[in-house]
C-alpha cells in the first residue's frame, strides 16, 4: 500500500496524474460524452494504468480490443498483442499476471466457452486479470445476438463476476473492478459481463472523468500469492510433482485451497459494497409485485414499472449489479414484502431466477421469466404482459415473444 500511496500526485509518460481512486472516480468533476459502450471501454482503459492487454477477435468485443490497440500505440498501455485463440489469449493472459503485470482482456461467447478452462486457474492462482464478457449466444445455431446463457458456467469458477446494465456502468465498474479483485486479502480475477451489441454498440451519454487522471499502478508486492515464486502455493501445486504421487496430499491441498478463494470470494463483499455502493440498488422496495434483473433487463424492467403505473399496478425494482459475491441477505430484505417476484432474462435457462429462488423463502413467489433468447429483444410490454397474466388481469396477446 506504502508503494502505491507513494505514485500518487506524480505523472506516468503520457503526462496522466496518478490520483487517489476514491477521489478520481467520486470527486473529480464529470464529463458528458456520447459514446458507444465499446468506447467507453477505451476511455476506461485509457485511465486505468493497464500494463497488458492481449486481444483475439470475436464479435461483440472485436471493436473494444481494437479500440485498445489504439491506446497501446499512443503510449497508454505498456503492451498488447493478439494471441492465436481465446484459449491461448486467457493464458497468456495468465502468463502476465503471474509476472506482476495488470492485466485486462475481453472476449464473448464461444470465446467465453473456448478458454473456460483457464479461468478456474486464474481464480485457483489469485491472478487479479479482469476480462470484459459482452455476452452472445453460445449454442447452435449460431447467433452473434446478445444472450446472457454463459454467465451461467462463470458463476461457479472462483472468478468474481459483475453484470453492467449501461455503458456509464462500464465505465465506473472497469476502474472500480481492479481496486476490489487488488486487495490483497481478495486477489480474484473479475468477469465484467454486459449484454452484447444492447450495451457495446448503442450510444449513450456518459459521464467522464478527466483524462489527465488515471489509477495508481499496480503493486503485485500487496499479492498474497507471491508472483512467479516457484516454491509457494500455488504455483508450486501447479507444476510439482508431489501432488501426482499421493492422493492424499493431493486431495488436501487442493481442497484447501478450494475453500480459500471462494473465502476470498466472499471477503470480497465489503470492497464491492464500499465500491459500487451496495450490491443491488431498489426502487419501490415496498411494493407487493417486484422484478428482479440484471443488465439490460433492470433498463426494461423500469420500463415496464412506468407502464405498469399507467394501468393502477405498483410495481418495485431490484438491480442485481454483483452476481459473485451473491447479495442473498440483500435480495431477501429487498423482497420481502413482495408477493410476486418477476425475473426477466435474456436467457434459456433463468439461471438468475434459479439463485434467487434457492435465496429466498417461499420461493414459490418468483416467476422465472419472461425469457427471450439467441439475440431476442425485450419489449418492456412482454414483461407487463407476464405481470398481468399473474395478477389475472387481462393483458394483450404478444404471441410469439417471450416464454
Amino acid at each position: 500500500m506504502a508503494e502505491t500511496k507513494s505514485h500518487i500526485g506524480t505523472q506516468n509518460k503520457k503526462g496522466q496524474t496518478y490520483t487517489d481512486p476514491w477521489k478520481m472516480l467520486n470527486e473529480a468533476p464529470r464529463k458528458p460524452s456520447f459514446y458507444t459502450g465499446s468506447e467507453v471501454i477505451k476511455e476506461a482503459i485509457r485511465r486505468a494504468s493497464c500494463d497488458v492487454m492481449i486481444a483475439y477477435p470475436i464479435t461483440p468485443q472485436s471493436e473494444a480490443a481494437a479500440l485498445i490497440g489504439e491506446l497501446f500505440a499512443e503510449g497508454y498501455i505498456g503492451d498488447y498483442f493478439r494471441g492465436e485463440s481465446e484459449f491461448a489469449v486467457m493464458s497468456q493472459c495468465a502468463g502476465a499476471a503471474f509476472g506482476g503485470a495488470r492485466v485486462f482482456t475481453t472476449t464473448a461467447g464461444p470465446g467465453t466457452m473456448r478458454a473456460m478452462e483457464n479461468f478456474p486457474m486464474w481464480a485457483g492462482a489469485r491472478l487479479p486479470i479482469q476480462m470484459i464478457v459482452t455476452c452472445r449466444g453460445i449454442n447452435s445455431p449460431l447467433s452473434i445476438q446478445p444472450d446472457t446463457l454463459e454467465i451461467a458456467y462463470l458463476l461457479n469458477t472462483g472468478m468474481l463476476v459483475w453484470h453492467a446494465e449501461t455503458a456509464q456502468d462500464f465505465f465506473d465498474w472497469i476502474l472500480k473492478g481492479y481496486m476490489v479483485s487488488e486487495e490483497p486479502d481478495v486477489h480474484l480475477p473479475l468477469a465484467l459481463c454486459c449484454d452484447g451489441f444492447f450495451v457495446t454498440h448503442t450510444k449513450d451519454v456518459v459521464n467522464l472523468t478527466p483524462t489527465d487522471m488515471c489509477l495508481p499502478p499496480y503493486d503485485p508486492y500487496r499479492s498474497p500469492v507471491p508472483c512467479m515464486d516457484m516454491e509457494c502455493p500455488p504455483v508450486r501445486m501447479m507444476r510439482d510433482p508431489f501432488v501426482m504421487k499421493s492422493n492424499y496430499i493431493s486431495y488436501a491441498t487442493h481442497a484447501s485451497w478450494q475453500q480459500e478463494v471462494w473465502a476470498a470470494v466472499e471477503r470480497s463483499r465489503k470492497h464491492t459494497i464500499h465500491w459500487l455502493d451496495g450490491l443491488i440498488d431498489t426502487e419501490n422496495a415496498d411494493a407487493e409485485v417486484m422484478i428482479v434483473a440484471s443488465g439490460t433487463a433492470v433498463s426494461q424492467g423500469r420500463e415496464a414499472i412506468r407502464l405498469l403505473e399507467d394501468e393502477g399496478v405498483r410495481c418495485g425494482l431490484v438491480k442485481v449489479k454483483s452476481l459473485r459475491p451473491w447479495p442473498g441477505e440483500e435480495i431477501r430484505e429487498a423482497t420481502k414484502n413482495a408477493k410476486h417476484i418477476f425475473v426477466p432474462e435474456f436467457n434459456v435457462t433463468g439461471w438468475l431466477a434459479k439463485e434467487i429462488k434457492a435465496t429466498i423463502p417461499n420461493s414459490e413467489r418468483v416467476h422465472a421469466g419472461p425469457h427471450v433468447c439467441g439475440g431476442m429483444t425485450m419489449p418492456p410490454e412482454i414483461i407487463v404482459s407476464e405481470i398481468k397474466t399473474a395478477l389475472g388481469l387481462r393483458s394483450e396477446s404478444l404471441a410469439g415473444r417471450g416464454s
